[in-house]
């Protein structure tokens, strides 16, 4: 007999930013897994063209447009996607910006702001609202999720001149394993995932760089950039009754660069 607990059928998949990059990788797996996908993006055309990416795996797909900064967006954005999708079963809060300055000295507090707003404000609005929705479906005897966050080793490891950034990317560590903590009881598992370097829109500069490119890319043990693909076997896994017992966790995913 199979193996069955990787099939995402009957399932649906919320993903902030899942229109580009690593959120598409995941939404993308989840889709070929079985499961019906919700996007979050605030990009049109990019919206569309990853609509018509997944609708390709025979899916259902709904696509919002959500800037996460904004509360009652997400919380309007949320009740949506639950009324029209029946339910929702994985949120995955990847929507995420970039930011940084030639020195920590020299930072603004505008770029401070407005790198807060969208990967940690964003995240906890996100949370909260699928908490709810969660938390009411289990009180109706209907337990279980999935919430999973798209972190960074920028967590873990010195970002010189992105503090903002890499401020951001360990809150929602402690941000997530509160989360599981408290929501276990409801059947709902939340953690956290690390990317190292990956090749998206984000590191577009730092990929066109030789010089980066010899001096960090061949410290990464496999000796490539990370790819959104890269990325699909996780979030099917942790959206999964595979990972049923599985809360609180952070998975590095960098190709070995952090321990080398």
């Amino acid at each position: 007999m199979a193996y069955k607990p990787f099939d995402l059928t009957g399932k649906v998949a919320l993903v902030t930013g899942g229109n580009s990059g690593i959120g598409l990788g995941m939404a993308d797996a989840m889709a070929q897994a079985g499961a019906d996908v919700v996007i979050w993006g605030t990009n049109a055309g990019k919206n569309a063209a990853a609509e018509a990416q997944l609708k390709a795996h025979g899916r259902r797909v709904m696509t919002q447009a959500v800037n996460v900064a904004d509360e009652q967006q997400v919380i309007s954005g949320m009740a949506e996607a639950a009324a029209k999708m029946g339910r929702i079963d994985t949120v995955i809060a990847n929507a995420g910006v970039g930011g940084g300055a030639k020195s920590f000295s020299e930072f603004s507090t505008e770029t401070y702001r407005r790198v807060l707003s969208v990967n940690l404000d964003g995240v906890f609005f996100t949370f909260r609202e699928a908490c709810k929705h969660m938390v009411e479906r289990a009180s109706g005897g209907d337990p279980g999720g999935s919430l999973i966050v798209t972190s960074s080793l920028s967590a873990i490891d010195g970002a010189a001149r992105n503090q903002a950034y890499a401020s951001t990317k360990g809150a929602v560590i402690s941000m997530i394993r509160a989360i599981a903590v408290e929501h276990a009881r409801y059947g709902v598992r939340a953690n956290a995932v690390l990317p190292g370097w990956i090749a998206t829109d984000m590191t577009q500069g730092a990929q066109d760089n030789d010089k980066f490119t010899d001096q960090v890319i061949k410290r990464v043990p496999f000796r490539r950039w990370g790819e959104p693909a890269d990325f699909g076997g996780i979030a099917v896994y942790l959206s999964s009754d595979a990972s049923s017992f599985h809360t609180g966790d952070s998975f590095l995913i960098d190709g070995g660069y952090a321990i080398f």
